[in-house]
């Protein structure tokens, strides 16, 4: 099963748009895809960004492709996340644009 790790926008939005990320997890993992969700994950001891961002490349560089959510560009660390993905030769999606299981 192929593993997909969502990206996108989350510091400055209500309850850190975790309830975006659920529904697309939730959606992903109907189609059949193993799923990485930063907005699962428990907070980290020091609650920094860059502790979060630890944590989120962790999961990344385990997917086979990366999804992202409608705004990332606004956003410093999906901006990290696309980077890396690029640069590891993972499928990038925009995550509303996949419509079936992985291949």
């Amino acid at each position: 099963m192929k593993r997909i790790y969502i990206a996108g926008r989350m510091s400055g939005i209500p309850g850190n748009n975790y309830g975006t990320f659920n529904a697309e997890a939730a959606r992903l993992r109907a189609l059949g895809w193993m799923v990485e969700n930063p907005a699962e994950n428990p907070a980290p001891d020091d609650e920094s960004w860059l502790a979060y961002m630890r944590m989120a490349i962790t999961q990344l560089v385990q997917c086979d492709a990366i999804a992202l959510l409608d705004g990332w560009q606004d956003s410093r660390g999906a901006c990290v996340e696309r980077t890396l993905a690029d640069g590891l030769g993972l499928e990038v999606y925009r995550a509303k644009q996949i419509t079936e299981g992985p291949k």
